[in-house]
């Protein structure tokens, strides 16, 4: 087991399976300073795609800018983008995950969104700035 600790990036949503089953997707950032031979500070993030699979009402936690521990098995993936072009990711199946506050306030309900089973369920282009 590994223990990530970082920043929700957007709101989790919550995605139901063809199976019944529900999977809570989110992201999470994670800043990491180092100092270089010549003494300068650089900064680096690195970006997970989350999954958690053993209760949906964790989505109401999992808001924009919330820091979380999360405690979990890692793993990296592969794809071909529409573009042609291929892809990777770093992904995090959590199986606990410990919220030390700090993000919005949960003002509206997350809307389940109807997804086929997949294998790589965060594969998909978005239009937004990460790199997944």
């Amino acid at each position: 087991m590994n223990t990530i600790i970082g920043r929700v990036t957007k709101n989790a949503e919550i995605n139901n399976l063809k199976n019944d089953k529900q999977v809570v997707n989110f992201s999470v950032a994670i800043n990491d300073s180092y100092k270089t031979r010549q003494g300068d500070i650089k900064e680096q993030i690195t970006y997970y795609n989350c999954s958690y699979w053993i209760s949906p009402n964790v989505a109401k936690i999992l808001t924009k800018g919330t820091l979380v521990e999360l405690t979990g098995r890692a793993s990296s993936s592969a794809w071909i983008g529409k573009d042609g072009e291929i892809k990777s990711g770093l992904n995090f199946h959590t199986s606990k995950i410990k919220s030390h506050g700090g993000g919005q306030k949960w003002e509206a309900q997350v809307k389940p969104t109807e997804t086929s089973e997949k294998t790589n369920v965060f594969a998909e282009d978005t239009d937004d700035d990460l790199p997944f």
